[in-house]
């Protein structure tokens, strides 16, 4: 396989575990570009990058760079997102991708015209946790799916400065952690869930700080989801079906789920990947991608749980600056 080069388009936490995840492999983040430049000299000293753009915009014209990770808030992305696909680079783009559908499918259409693979950076659909259960969950061994239950729940701090209350960041429940919620119910269910029912509560700058959610698909599979920013719930996913149920914890990076047979009461373990390696299996299947030997990004539950997302905050009336 081709060895590609990649940039990062930020340089927080997740650029770091970005540039971790390469280290594993025994490689290095080709170039690095920042709003703040000295950030992007301080990161690319400590990784051993040999690139640093003086402009963000230098990272789209440089012919060298295949792929670019984006990690900038939520509502930066389809700026960078239009310029990246339209310069011919693919992009794996931090969660939440966009922050609508109409700016999802703009981007897609980007990608399409420009021969380039446009992905979300969703843990779900890359941990090894979750391919092994697809295996087990496709064998019939646990039988119809039924119903699945989705908490996340953050403490934050109750500062409305903070990027999780601004709605000039897209702050809210929704964006930061529903997204993880959704993906995982959407990589189970047979089909995307076409009845939506919510509840939510805003914080004091008028982002969604709390959420209830119901959803149900054609064939009768049913979910809950529940969010909150200040209030802390375990990242728990449980998936019922005739046979027994799922659990996992710590879902959005997890390496072991529980299965619980309904007729015997019998515990079985599966474990599979590791949470340190998350960036790991994406960076991996990226470049799998790109090479065009398999199809493991999954675009079409991007576009569906961000369809959804989108649907509920405008049946709730809220809308982001730019949205306005």
């Amino acid at each position: 396989m081709k060895e590609y080069k990649w940039a990062t388009l930020g340089c927080g936490v997740i650029a770091n575990q970005l540039a971790e995840a390469m280290e594993k492999r025994g490689k290095k983040l080709y170039s690095v570009a920042n709003r703040t430049h000295e950030k992007a000299v301080s990161f690319a000293e400590k990784y051993g990058i040999e690139k640093v753009y003086n402009r963000i915009d230098d990272v789209f014209e440089d012919e060298n760079v295949d792929i670019i990770y984006i990690s900038t808030p939520h509502n930066t992305h389809i700026e960078y997102l239009r310029k990246a696909l339209a310069a011919g680079k693919h992009v794996l783009c931090e969660k939440s991708i966009t922050l609508n559908i109409e700016e999802l499918r703009e981007a897609m259409e980007i990608a399409k015209e420009n021969n380039v693979i446009l992905a979300e950076a969703m843990t779900i659909f890359h941990m090894p946790i979750y391919k092994e259960l697809k295996n087990i969950i496709d064998s019939g061994k646990l039988g119809k799916l039924n119903l699945i239950q989705m908490n996340f729940g953050s403490y934050k701090e109750y500062d409305m400065n903070n990027r999780f209350f601004s709605r000039n960041l897209a702050g809210g429940a929704m964006l930061d952690i529903g997204v993880y919620a959704l993906s995982f119910i959407r990589w189970f269910m047979t089909s995307k869930p076409d009845q939506i029912l919510s509840q939510v509560r805003y914080a004091p700058t008028g982002v969604d700080e709390q959420a209830g959610i119901l959803l149900k698909n054609k064939e009768e599979e049913m979910a809950t989801v529940m969010l909150s920013l200040h209030s802390k719930q375990p990242k728990r996913g449980t998936i019922s079906f005739d046979k027994g149920y799922v659990e996992l914890y710590e879902y959005p990076r997890g390496q072991e789920a529980v299965i619980t047979y309904t007729e015997s009461g019998e515990k079985e373990t599966i474990k599979a990947g590791n949470t340190s390696d998350a960036l790991l299996y994406e960076v991996e299947d990226m470049e799998k991608t790109v090479s065009g030997n398999e199809n493991l990004m999954y675009p079409e539950y991007t576009e569906d749980v961000m369809d959804i997302m989108t649907q509920i905050r405008r049946e709730w009336g809220m809308k982001y600056p730019e949205e306005e």
